[in-house]
Order: structure tokens, then sequence, then C-alpha cells
């Protein structure tokens, strides 16, 4: 009889220790992730240096940032993008993991220079998207509007924080 008593109290903490942590998940879930304009950004054709585009961005300029990205969105205006920026020059590898829409990341270098493109990458998906050359910046943007503006490697990227 007492070792049933003991069963039923194990069996009811671990019940309550589940459904907490099942509800703090929820809260997480739910909470939203909004834009927030950080500076101005210009893409630039190689030929004429005719703007292409102009885009409100977000930067993610630290490790946390970089690391997150655009996850637990669900979508983000055309005329906005977030620019990673990263402290050196090398390979950088991408994924969609928690990312609830489609983009293009375009890979610039430190001349800040168009230099390679994952076009139309797919939400959720944890493929790895390389940078295929060695880069300093990616710009994500809503799926097929590198297509739009007609981008091109040797394209460039001029941008600003806002104050």
């Amino acid at each position: 009889m007492r070792n049933n008593k003991i069963y039923l109290l194990f069996v009811v903490c671990f019940i309550i220790q589940l459904s907490c942590k099942e509800e703090s998940k929820k809260a997480i879930k739910t909470a939203p992730v909004t834009f927030k304009k950080e500076g101005d950004l210009r893409i630039l054709k190689k030929e004429s240096d005719s703007v292409l585009t102009t885009l409100d961005i977000e930067i993610a300029d630290t490790d946390y940032e970089r690391e997150t990205g655009l996850m637990y969105r669900s979508s983000m205006e055309p005329n906005q993008g977030m620019l990673f920026v990263f402290d050196d020059v090398a390979m950088h590898y991408f994924y969609m993991k928690n990312t609830e829409f489609p983009l293009d990341l375009i890979f610039v270098d430190d001349q800040l220079k168009i230099a390679s493109f994952q076009k139309n990458a797919q939400p959720f998906n944890e493929s790895s998207l390389p940078s295929k050359v060695p880069v300093k910046y990616v710009l994500e943007v809503n799926a097929g509007m590198s297509d739009k503006w007609s981008l091109t490697v040797g394209d460039s990227i001029a941008y600003r924080k806002t104050p």
C-alpha cells in the first residue's frame, strides 16, 4: 500500500512538472517579434550605380542577433530587410530553423559588392545555406525580391544606421 502511494505521488509530481514545462513553451511561442527600423539600405546596379531599391533594415551585429535573425516572425514587409554584419570576412552558413516565411539571402563581400545568393530559402528548413565565397554581410529579404529587382553578382549595397 505504501509503495502505491509513493508511486501515485511520483506520477502526480511528474504530470505537474510536465504541464509547467508545456505552459512555459506556449508563453515563449506566443510572444510576437516585430520589425524595428535601425537603418536604411540602398541596392545599386553595378554598371550605373543607379538605385534599384531602398529598404528599411534591422541590423544584426551581435552574436545573439545574428543567431536569432528573423526567427519567430510571421512576415516582413516588401520594403524591409535584415542586414547581418560579421566581424570577419569568411564563409558564412545560414539555415531557416524557426523562420516562418521564405527568404532570399544576399551575400555581400567586404567591399559592399553582392557576391552570391541563396534564393527562395524555405521556412523551417534546417539545411545549410552557404555563402559560397567569403563575405562580411548578409542581407535577408522576402523570397522573390532579388529576382524582382534583377540583382546580379557585382551589384552593391550602401547602408547607414539611423540615430
